[in-house]
C-alpha cells in the first residue's frame, strides 16, 4: 500500500520545485503582474500562515468572491493545503443567492475582490451570522464602515510562512455551488483525492493533454467549478499560466494571447464568438494559440470552422458539470479516424466526445432500462467515477432524485454512437415534448447559429393546449443584419420536418445568460412562455408584440 495520500501537496511541490522559474501572469486594474512559481509558492505559504493567525483551522471553510487573478490563485492552494476548504462563490449571483450560499456553507472568512464583489459582501454583511473577517484581494481597503476588513497585501506581508500539515485524501478541500436555476443552489464538496484525480485526468492526452510546454489562459471564471480545475492541472504540469482579470473583453483576450503566447484556453462559446468578431476587424496575432476548449453549450459549427480555417485554432468540445468537477468528456477523433475525410472527422468533433479516463457512463430510458449506443436512441446520461460526487451538501431531498446506486443522474438527455462518442441532445428540463415526440432545443439552437445573420439563438418550449409543448426561437441577430421570422423558418425547413419548426421567432437585443454564461432559458420562459401559439405545429398564427413567426405553409 502507498504511504502517501492523494492530495494537492505534490502538485504544489512539483510546480515550485521543478518549475520555479515558470511564470504566473495576472492582469489587474493597475496593469500586469508577472512572477514565478517560486514566488507564488512563498506567497501561498504566507497566506496560509495569515489565515491560521486568524484562527482558521483544518476543516474550516474560507470563501472567495473574486475574478481570475494571481491573488485568487494563491488562495486555490493555500486554503486546501492548510487543511481548510476552498469555497469559491459566484461573484455575479443575486444577493439572496450569495447570502444563502455563504450561510449554508458556514464560511468563516471571505476573500473578496474590490469593486462589485466587495460591494455585494458589504451590502450583505449584516445578514451573515458566521463570517468574522473580510480580506480584500488588493493592496488597499475600499472606503467602508466595516471594521473587520484587511487588504490582502498587508494581510500576508508579515505572516509566517506555513509548513504544510499532513493531510488525508478524504479531507474536504473544495466546495462549489450549482447555479440554482431550478431552486436553491446546491453545495458540492470535493475531497483532496477528488481534486488530485481530476487534475491527473485532465492532464492526460486522452482528456486535455496539458503539459509543461503549454501557456494556459484561464478565461472560465475561477468561481465556476474552479475554472474547470485547469489551474490545478496547469500547476501539476508546470505550465505557464495567464489570469486575465475581471471581465476581459475580446480585445483584452486577443492582446494577452499575443503578448503571453497562449497555447491553450477554455470558456463558453459566447467568449470565442466575440473574439472571432474582434479578429475580423482588428489586426492581432494569435498564432501561438493551438486549442480552445468549449463547454457550457455547443460551439456553432461555423465558428469552429472559421477558427480552424482562418486562424489554425482547433476548438475541442467538452462536457462536464459541477457534480463531475467540470471536464468529464472531450471530443477529438481517434487515431483510427485519421484516414477519414475532413467532414467525417469534423462531425465527431462537434459532439461532446469520449468520456475522460476513470469515468463510466450509461444511458437510461424513461422505462428505467439502458439505451443502446447506436447514435439514435436517447436516454438520460448517468455517470460515475472518482471525480463524481455522491451527494449534495446538506440537501437530502435533492439527493434522492439525483443519485442512484452509485450513479449520478446528470439530467442531460444524450445519445452515444457506435464509436462511444457522447452527444448531448438536451437537458431533461429543456427538451421539448410535442405531441408525444421529443424536439431537441440544443440541436435547433446549433442549426440556427449556422445562419449567417444569427449571432446567438436559444430555443424554449412553451405550453400548448393541443401538443403539450411547442418550440419558440429567441434570436439575437448580428449587428446590421436584416432578418425576419420567415427567413429563420425557411432556413430551418431545409433540414427539419415541419413539426420541429418553431411556432414563433422572437428577436431579442441579447440572449440572457446565467451567471456561468449559459443561456438563461428560465428567464426566457418567464418572458415568452405564455405565447399565443398556432394550433398547427410550424403554423402561421402571429402572436402579439415583438414575436414574429413564419408565413403560411
Amino acid at each position: 500500500m502507498s504511504s502517501t495520500e492523494l492530495t494537492l501537496r505534490p502538485f504544489f511541490w512539483r510546480a515550485t520545485k521543478l518549475f520555479p522559474e515558470k511564470e504566473v501572469v495576472s492582469r489587474g486594474p493597475d496593469g500586469m503582474t508577472h512572477y514565478t512559481y517560486r514566488e507564488f509558492g512563498e506567497r501561498a505559504r504566507k497566506l496560509a500562515g495569515a489565515l491560521s493567525s486568524l484562527g482558521v483551522e483544518p476543516g474550516d471553510r474560507v470563501g472567495t468572491v473574486g475574478w481570475n487573478t494571481h491573488r485568487h490563485y494563491e488562495a486555490y492552494f493555500a486554503i486546501p493545503l492548510m487543511g481548510a476548504q476552498l469555497h469559491t462563490i459566484n461573484a455575479v449571483l443575486p444577493d439572496d443567492h450569495v447570502e444563502y450560499i455563504v450561510e449554508d456553507a458556514g464560511d468563516e472568512v471571505l476573500l473578496v475582490d474590490p469593486g462589485e464583489p466587495f460591494e455585494t459582501i458589504e451590502r450583505l454583511w449584516d445578514r451573515f451570522d458566521g463570517v468574522r473577517e473580510l480580506v480584500v484581494m488588493d493592496d488597499e481597503v475600499p472606503d467602508t464602515d466595516l471594521d473587520c476588513v484587511t487588504d490582502y497585501e498587508s494581510f500576508v506581508a508579515d505572516a509566517d510562512p506555513m509548513e504544510w500539515p499532513g493531510l488525508s485524501e478524504e479531507q474536504p478541500a473544495g466546495m462549489c455551488y450549482t447555479s440554482g436555476t431550478t431552486g436553491k443552489p446546491k453545495g458540492v464538496e470535493y475531497t483532496q483525492k477528488m481534486m488530485y484525480s481530476h487534475s491527473m485526468m485532465v492532464a492526460t492526452p486522452s482528456a486535455l493533454g496539458v503539459d509543461e510546454s503549454d501557456v494556459v489562459m484561464h478565461v472560465v471564471p475561477m468561481y465556476h467549478v474552479n475554472s474547470w480545475e485547469l489551474p490545478f492541472s496547469a500547476a501539476m504540469a508546470g505550465a505557464k499560466q495567464v489570469y486575465p482579470g475581471p471581465s476581459p473583453d475580446a480585445e483584452t483576450l486577443a492582446r494577452l494571447i499575443e503578448e503571453e503566447e497562449v497555447t491553450l484556453t477554455a470558456g463558453v462559446p459566447t467568449v470565442w464568438i466575440n473574439l472571432l468578431d474582434y479578429l475580423d476587424d482588428h489586426d492581432a496575432d494569435i498564432s501561438s494559440l493551438e486549442r480552445i476548449v468549449v463547454g457550457g453549450s455547443a460551439a456553432p459549427s461555423a465558428v469552429m470552422r472559421r477558427f480552424e480555417d482562418e486562424h489554425d485554432v482547433t476548438i475541442e468540445h467538452a462536457w462536464g458539470m459541477t457534480e463531475t468537477m467540470s471536464i468529464g468528456s472531450v471530443s477529438r477523433p481517434k487515431t483510427g479516424m485519421r484516414e477519414w475525410d475532413r467532414a467525417e472527422r469534423f462531425e465527431k468533433r462537434t459532439k461532446q466526445g469520449l468520456l475522460s479516463p476513470g469515468m463510466e457512463m450509461k444511458l437510461v430510458g424513461d422505462d428505467g432500462e439502458e439505451v443502446p449506443w447506436d447514435g439514435e436512441a436517447a436516454g438520460e446520461l448517468y455517470v460515475r467515477g472518482p471525480t463524481v460526487v455522491s451527494e449534495y451538501y446538506n440537501r437530502p431531498e435533492a439527493n434522492r432524485g439525483s443519485f442512484e446506486d452509485g450513479w449520478l443522474k446528470t439530467g442531460d438527455i444524450a445519445v452515444v454512437d457506435e464509436d462511444g462518442y457522447l452527444e448531448l441532445v438536451d437537458r431533461v428540463k429543456d427538451v421539448i415534448k410535442s405531441g408525444g415526440e421529443w424536439i431537441s432545443s440544443i440541436e435547433l439552437e446549433n442549426a440556427l447559429m449556422e445562419h449567417d445573420d444569427v449571432l446567438e439563438a436559444a430555443v424554449i418550449g412553451v405550453p400548448h393546449e393541443r401538443w403539450q409543448e411547442r418550440p419558440v426561437a429567441c434570436i439575437q441577430p448580428k449587428p446590421e443584419a436584416s432578418l425576419t421570422g420567415d427567413d429563420v423558418l425557411a432556413f430551418l425547413e431545409e433540414s427539419y420536418p415541419r413539426w420541429w419548426l418553431p411556432d414563433n421567432v422572437v428577436f431579442v437585443e441579447e440572449v440572457p445568460k446565467t451567471a456561468t454564461g449559459k443561456f438563461d432559458k428560465k428567464r426566457l420562459r418567464d418572458q415568452y412562455g405564455d405565447a399565443d401559439l398556432p394550433h398547427t405545429p410550424g403554423g402561421s398564427e402571429k402572436a402579439d408584440g415583438e414575436r414574429n413567426d413564419g408565413a403560411d405553409r
